[in-house]
């Protein structure tokens, strides 16, 4: 049954305000000692939220139907008017059911997770308004709501990385990551201006529909892609804006689990694919991004190779599988980008979560080269690892095969050699995947704890990402959704080849798996490895961190204290204290005046009176003159 249009409107406004009347909720609690309503009545909501995406993805499914909504008018300035709306279709739709299921089982995983911190409260209004700022973004009908929501997640990532602010390096990554994306987000609204400039409209449907129409100069074109380009790269990590990806796992893990699956990161992808039309008709623009995107896949891939830092290989995985979407997005395969953008969330929000459990089963330990022997204690996360590792390196028949696996055979079709850094990053993505499960779990113990497994209900809550890690890209119900809405007419290779690009692919990531696992199972690598060039490059991510702080930060540093010692206090605090001084000096001998003494104060009238009578006197004797 096909629910009414009054009905679709509710759930359109409950799928959107319910996360945000959670992080007021929880907000009230905030200073106070932990109450466990503040996390349960947030996840709650989020669980509406949930249902209320389900009922509008499934009369978008079936129906076909966009929901328009316009809540209330927000700006009107001459001719210009923008309200502030809503719509509902098949992208907004992917994105929102995405959204609100992995931000509720995160919520449910974080009571446990969270529970003997001191900041319980506080972290469940952050949660809900960061899953409230990413709904507004993909909702909103408008590139001025979009931004807002762009700027709300920015805001809650600060807020959230940073939520242990007692650590210098969670201040830090907060503010880098605030910082990165300030910079790429000026690019964004500067965009934004260009098109409100020309098009008198932000409205997505207007714009597209006069861009289709209208001949615009191409270079105008050229610059509103690139712009919003830029701020996408930002959002989403890519090179050059990268570095706060990894510094971000500074945050408590079911945070990172939320960025890296659901929220922040997947907006750059939402925005290019948003913006599809526009980028249909900037071609050269799409092969920058397809270039940028094969570039970033393996240059994140490489530097999870080497890496012993637990959350900071999935972080950099992360940054790799974005890389793969960029170049889907990058070549006009806007439906495959957004199909690998979800089944890359199921698995993995699965991985980080996974790696939360073994934090906390390893007193917050993160090296992995310290760990081992964890899969007795820690069974059932050990199996869900599997699990997602499994669909992160695209083996047949998990999630990660079937988009990865599209996204290999668009870059085969365009450009061999894009397709080429696309494989390779694809065997690391093998390599780094197994390197992992093997260091933590089934290598021989190398550490003197007594790991335990996680709560009953922190593994249920993770069960519906393991089985659709599993399942998602089975029975193509994703990708003829997703392709009927964002068509693009796959390249229609020969059998043989195309048999031969799939079974080589499948073939060389089982084996680069199995030497993996072969190879760890036996000691791994001598420490002689660690010796060498390749190993320090790829370890110190490049020196692109120890670049950016000579570059960038020790200049900026040495400028502000410079500016604070001599001009705030040298100059301008000098200044006012002595103005401050001189006023109190002044202020203390005409006190003088002012004594009580009757004898004084006559003394001082009658001085007044004389200098009146000679004032005067003068004047009147120049008058004359």
């Amino acid at each position: 049954m096909i629910p009414t249009s009054e009905t679709l409107i509710q759930m359109v406004y409950i799928a959107l305000f319910a996360p945000l009347v959670g992080a007021v909720f929880a907000a009230f609690f905030g200073h106070r000692q932990k109450c466990l309503f503040a996390g349960i009545v947030p996840t709650l909501l989020l669980c509406a939220s949930f249902v209320a995406s389900s009922l509008l993805f499934a009369a978008v499914y079936t129906t076909d139907i966009v929901i328009y909504i316009d809540l209330l008018d927000w700006i009107e300035a001459g001719d210009f008017y923008s309200s502030f709306g809503f719509m509902v279709d098949s992208i907004s739709v992917s994105m929102m059911i995405v959204v609100s299921l992995i931000s509720t089982i995160v919520h449910i995983y974080s009571i446990g997770y969270m529970k003997h911190d001191k900041g319980f409260n506080r972290y469940f209004s952050y949660l809900s308004a960061f899953v409230f700022s990413m709904m507004l973004l993909v909702m909103s009908d408008n590139f001025l709501g979009l931004f807002a929501g762009w700027e709300g997640v920015g805001l809650c990532s600060y807020l959230l990385i940073g939520f242990w602010y007692e650590k210098e390096s969670a201040n830090f990554a907060s503010i880098e990551a605030f910082v990165m994306n300030r910079i790429a987000d000026l690019a964004l609204i500067i965009g934004i201006f260009l098109i409100v400039y020309h098009c008198e409209s932000l409205k997505y449907e207007e714009i597209f529909a006069l861009l289709q129409t209208e001949q615009f100069d191409t270079s105008l074109l050229l610059w509103i892609g690139a712009l919003l380009f830029v701020g996408a790269m930002g959002k989403s990590a890519q090179f050059p804006f990268h570095t706060w990806l990894a510094d971000a796992m500074e945050g408590p893990t079911p945070v990172s689990a939320l960025i890296h699956a659901a929220t922040m990161v997947t907006a750059g992808v939402y925005l290019l694919v948003r913006a599809n039309p526009l980028y249909q008709m900037i071609p050269d623009v799409g092969f920058f991004i397809a270039s940028l995107g094969a570039f970033v896949a393996i240059f994140g891939a490489s530097m999870a190779l080497v890496n012993k830092d637990l959350k900071r290989i999935i972080a950099y995985s992360t940054l790799s599988q974005l890389g793969y979407m960029f170049v889907a997005a990058g070549f006009g395969a806007y439906w495959i980008a957004l199909f690998h953008l979800i089944t890359h969330a199921f698995f993995k929000s699965l991985l980080f979560l996974g790696a939360g459990n073994v934090m906390h089963a390893m007193n917050d330990k993160l090296d992995i080269t310290k760990m081992g022997g964890l899969y007795k204690p820690l069974r059932y996360t050990m199996i869900m690892m599997c699990i997602a590792s499994v669909a992160l390196a695209g083996i047949y028949p998990f999630a990660g095969f079937f988009s990865k696996d599209l996204i290999l055979e668009v870059a085969f079709s365009q450009h061999t050699f894009i397709w080429a850094i696309l494989f390779v990053s694809a065997l690391f993505t093998a390599f780094y995947s197994f390197r992992l499960l093997m260091l933590v779990f089934f290598v021989p113990k190398s550490h003197s704890e007594n790991p335990h497994e996680a709560y009953s209900y922190m593994l249920l809550a993770m069960l519906p990402l393991a089985i659709l890690s599993m399942v998602a890209g089975l029975g193509a119900i994703l990708e003829k959704f997703l392709s009927i809405h964002l068509p693009y007419a796959l390249p229609e290779l020969p059998t043989q080849t195309h048999l031969l690009l799939i079974g080589s692919t499948l073939t060389l990531v089982c084996l680069v798996a199995l030497f993996s696992i072969i190879k760890y199972a036996k000691g791994g690598f001598g420490s002689f490895w660690e010796h060498t060039f390749i190993y320090k490059i790829l370890s110190n991510n490049y020196y692109i961190p120890k670049l950016y702080e000579n570059l960038f930060i020790k200049p900026y540093h040495k400028c502000a204290i410079f500016l604070w010692q001599k001009i705030e206090l040298g100059c301008i605090d000098y200044f006012v204290d002595s103005l401050a001084r001189y006023t109190k000096a002044l202020g203390g001998k005409l006190s003088l005046i002012q004594n009580g003494s009757l004898t004084r104060m006559l003394k001082l009238i009658i001085g007044g009176l004389c200098v009146l009578l000679l004032a005067c006197v003068s004047y009147f004797i120049w008058r004359q003159l």
